[in-house]
């Protein structure tokens, strides 16, 4: 599994979203790395993405509810971050829509999620844990 315990940042609901994410994600690329024909891979996408553009922003709400709380002083820069993912999610959503199931599309959707996920939780998030906790305050 991908999701790692150094990855909380303390919070119930917030660490939880992300084993979440960190979970959905991961069966996406092995579904994705499978030697299944494309039709059979049709049904993880549909759900993966539907799963993608509601949770993200259920997930990213909470998050910034929390920074909002306890005053995070980068809200603004880290908001910025989730609404670009948003973004790119709809963004490719519109596209699979639009022309149907493309491979290439599929697995750079895949790399995104993956890296992006991995890095904004181990780097990002992390500076919030470490906000709550006191011990980022001389870095702000």
């Amino acid at each position: 599994m991908l999701w790692k315990e150094q990855y909380r940042i303390g919070v119930p609901l917030i660490d939880e979203q992300h084993k979440e994410l960190f979970n959905r994600i991961e069966n996406y690329v092995q579904v994705l790395r499978s030697n299944d024909c494309w039709e059979n891979k049709i049904e993880i996408v549909n759900k993966t993405l539907d799963f993608m553009k509601d949770y993200v922003i259920t997930h990213f709400t909470a998050e910034e509810a929390y920074q909002r709380k306890i005053g995070y002083p980068k809200y603004n820069e880290h908001k910025k971050i989730h609404d670009n993912m948003v973004e790119y999610v709809n963004s490719v959503s519109r596209q699979y829509e639009q022309e149907g199931y493309k491979e290439q599309l599929m697995q750079q959707l895949a790399g995104k999620l993956l890296a992006w996920l991995v890095n904004h939780v181990a780097a990002e998030d992390q500076r919030i844990a470490d906000f709550a906790e006191g011990r980022d305050a001389a870095n702000d």
